[in-house]
């Protein structure tokens, strides 16, 4: 490990070095692509500063301790720093062998994430709008930028389908857990009875392609023009600009009509068919890992169970961890951390044992 890291530390210093070259200041792509690869080692760097100077702390009080004629108070000082400096090398030593782990190489990238009702009707509809809440939620307060891409609403403010795009600083890192079905039981608003019901939204969580991660043939898409349509708006219905785009080969069909121009709409579908093209491949090339390098915390399939809300009890369970919190109410306000990093050091601990 330690090898690795002086490596890594060899390389953080070269970058530097370039970054003040002005061959590379010319360069706008380099100097973009070093910066990002400067800002990916850096906690590497800045944890193993740290281990360094526990390090010397330890082998200096170690020193001290092996000097028979040192006096009591200067030994019971360095004892001291020995086990402290001990311990917080520990600690950091387990750090470093985290942040060493494969990252994935998407978690850089902004996500689009598709929320679609499932079982339950209009209050699986109702719930769909009220995730997409949270997760609107969620990104402001981090600091990200929501984009509605398509929408399909309901007439009681639910939504049968709808994408949108996350973009910031490591969002996909952040909401990648979040691919599967969540399993809502509350009192529909639409129920006078008063009986819990139980209803379903799958939630799809697509890392955003760039033109240069998948190929498209011109040739192979049909692109149609038509009326927009939905729960209301003025110029539903009014104008030929929603745009929908299908790849023949593989079938995936992208609609876009959140914007008044056909040009736009088209650019932001092409944008979604981009991203399932990319989320395709990678589910194809992940196909092929061996069952026992998986990650525990889930396989991201649509289909398999990943949460459930309780709205009687008040209740949030994650049954990829078994977490339950009791914190439902500050969950769908965008409050989703304990989650969200619960889920992270899960996948982080299954990597360890794999390693």
């Amino acid at each position: 490990m330690f090898e690795k890291l002086e490596e890594i530390n060899n390389r953080y210093t070269e970058i530097h070095r370039l970054l003040s070259d002005p061959a590379t200041v010319s360069d706008l792509s380099l100097y973009r692509s070093l910066n990002k690869e400067l800002k990916g080692l850096s906690p590497i760097i800045d944890k193993y500063a740290l281990y360094t100077a526990m390090y010397r702390e330890f082998s200096d009080a170690k020193e001290i301790l092996a000097d028979s004629g040192c006096d009591a108070e200067l030994r019971a000082i360095a004892d001291e720093q020995f086990f402290e400096a001990k311990e917080a090398m520990q600690n950091l030593e387990e750090q470093l062998k985290i942040l060493l782990l494969p990252k994935n190489p998407d978690d850089d990238r902004n996500v689009i994430i598709e929320i679609r009702a499932g079982v339950g009707g209009e209050e699986a509809a109702l719930f769909a709008h009220s995730l997409y809440r949270m997760y609107g939620m969620y990104a402001v307060a981090n600091g990200y930028k929501v984009e509605i891409m398509d929408e399909n609403p309901t007439e009681l403010g639910g939504y049968k389908e709808v994408s949108f795009l996350i973009s910031g600083d490591g969002v996909y890192a952040k909401l990648k857990y979040e691919s599967g079905a969540h399993r809502v039981q509350r009192v529909p608003e639409t129920e006078a009875g008063g009986r819990i019901h139980t209803s379903a939204v799958t939630v799809a969580v697509l890392p955003e392609a760039e033109e240069t991660d998948v190929e498209i043939n011109d040739n192979d898409l049909t692109i149609t023009a038509c009326r927009s349509s939905g729960a209301g708006g003025q110029h539903i219905n009014k104008t030929s600009s929603a745009i929908r785009i299908v790849h023949n080969p593989t079938g995936i069909a992208v609609e876009c009509q959140e914007e008044r121009s056909q040009f736009k709409n088209k650019d932001r579908a092409m944008k979604m068919l981009y991203t399932k093209l990319y989320d395709l491949k990678h589910a194809e090339e992940t196909g092929k890992i061996s069952e026992q390098r998986r990650i525990q915390v889930g396989t991201g399939d649509r289909s398999e169970r990943i949460r459930t809300y309780n709205f009687p009890q008040g209740r949030v369970t994650d049954h990829r961890i078994g977490l339950t919190l009791y914190k439902l109410d500050a969950f769908m306000d965008g409050i989703c951390d304990e989650v969200f990093d619960s889920l992270r050091i899960a996948e982080e601990l299954e990597k360890l044992k794999r390693n």
